[in-house]
């Protein structure tokens, strides 16, 4: 089983950024596509994954403003988020879903906050 441990939550400005990270505990990123999720009150949505080969896709509320990108050697993938909205408020998790098993693996989530 994979942990996953996130950080870079916070309370941000409107139009502010933030970096989120989710480190593994292991070196998985060539087995595993690793996505960001949110959940605010209501159903958990996708916001941005990036696949084992580096692929990447976003979720339309946030393409133009969050990137996700991973660093191997950290075993570590980030999400920047800028021009950040009140509407992003969530809690976001980190996911690691097997590429080719059914192993599905997630983060504790980071609580995001956007106001003035």
């Amino acid at each position: 089983q994979v942990q996953l441990v996130e950080s870079g939550g916070g309370l941000v400005q409107p139009g502010g950024s933030l970096r989120l990270s989710c480190t593994a505990s292991r070196n998985i990123f060539s087995t595993y596509v690793m996505g960001w999720y949110r959940q605010a009150p209501g159903k958990r949505e996708l916001v941005a994954r990036i696949g084992n080969r580096g692929d990447t896709n976003y979720a339309d509320f946030v393409k133009g403003r969050f990137t996700i990108s991973r660093d191997n050697a950290a075993n570590t993938v980030y999400l920047q988020m800028n021009s950040l909205k009140p509407e992003d408020t969530a809690v976001y998790y980190c996911n690691a879903a097997g590429v080719w098993s059914s192993s599905n693996c997630w983060g504790q989530g980071t609580q995001v906050t956007v106001s003035s």
